[in-house]
């Protein structure tokens, strides 16, 4: 296993190949100390035993998938499920993979590229796809560039699934969030959704304008509101640390889970959008190339 660090003077990270995962991000709190925001294992190795996906790419199709298949072009491909659930991409997604480090530039603006080739029906999924991920620092700000190109039709969906902390307290409840995101992606018992769009008026998931997080536990596909690329904005007043997220998708899914004082922030097309005519098409066919960019900005209060 093998990691590089880039640097700027507001931000360090550092990236591993197996994953492509972020192992750390270092930012200035309010005292000009470096505070890593990510949870993480200190020893790579570590990590080939993790069941949280921690800091890692999701792929081939992140989110859940019903009952573990699709139908694609008058053909049904069978996925890896439990339970009637595909999973961020199977037994052994992205999250499982070595890939290859394609490039890294330390000067200005550095970056850490890195690639990985998904065989034809890895996973069941369809089709020979080549992946890209770029990491690149600029100021303040994580930019996370995504590509994807396929010798055959097939479908896509590509995040990042880092669990963000803005503090070193044992619960997130002095982190207040806002989202920009008037409905959710409705779902059922198993998290699947059911092809419905909700209001989050008068409920616990209304984050519009900014409420701490208290105790309230979210694993829930926001739409992003249409004419904004602000997702998201976090602030903890511990450490005097803020954070914007801003993507190009349609979705965040946010999730903050029972045994860790974390949340993710999942830029990513619609869960489950293979089964779901209504939701917006992650089809990706011969000669196209599919485009995801998510960018992580911080600053101090």
């Amino acid at each position: 296993m093998k990691q590089l660090t880039i640097s700027t003077p507001h931000l360090s990270l550092i990236v591993l190949n197996y994953g492509a995962i972020i192992q750390k991000l270092l930012v200035k709190d309010a005292n000009g100390n470096s505070v890593n925001v990510v949870m993480g294992h200190d020893l790579a190795l570590d990590y080939l035993d993790d069941k949280y996906f921690l800091g890692a790419v999701i792929g081939r199709h992140a989110g859940r998938i019903t009952n573990g298949s699709f139908e694609l072009d008058r053909e049904t491909y069978h996925l890896h499920q439990e339970n009637g659930v595909h999973l961020h991409g199977g037994k052994e997604g992205f999250s499982k993979k070595y890939w290859k480090f394609e490039d890294v530039h330390y000067g200005n603006e550095p970056y850490i590229k890195l690639s990985y080739t998904s065989k034809h029906l890895e996973e069941g999924y369809p089709g020979n796809l080549t992946v890209s991920v770029t990491y690149r620092l600029r100021h303040n700000q994580l930019h996370i560039e995504y590509e994807a190109v396929t010798d055959r039709t097939t479908v896509v969906n590509l995040t990042n699934h880092s669990y963000f902390r803005l503090d070193d307290a044992p619960n997130l409840k002095r982190h207040k969030l806002q989202l920009n995101c008037a409905k959710y992606v409705e779902t059922n018992e198993k998290l699947l959704p059911t092809g419905k769009l909700v209001s989050v008026k008068k409920t616990d998931k209304d984050f519009r304008k900014g409420n701490y997080l208290g105790n309230v536990h979210l694993d829930t596909p926001f739409v992003i509101d249409s004419g904004t690329r602000i997702a998201a904005r976090m602030s903890s007043r511990l450490l005097g640390i803020s954070m914007e997220v801003l993507t190009d998708q349609p979705v965040l899914v946010v999730y903050t889970p029972t045994k860790m004082p974390a949340i993710t922030f999942e830029a990513q097309n619609f869960p489950d959008a293979p089964n779901q005519s209504g939701f917006p098409s992650g089809i990706l066919r011969p000669n196209e190339i599919y485009k995801q960019a998510t960018q992580y900005r911080f600053d101090t209060l």
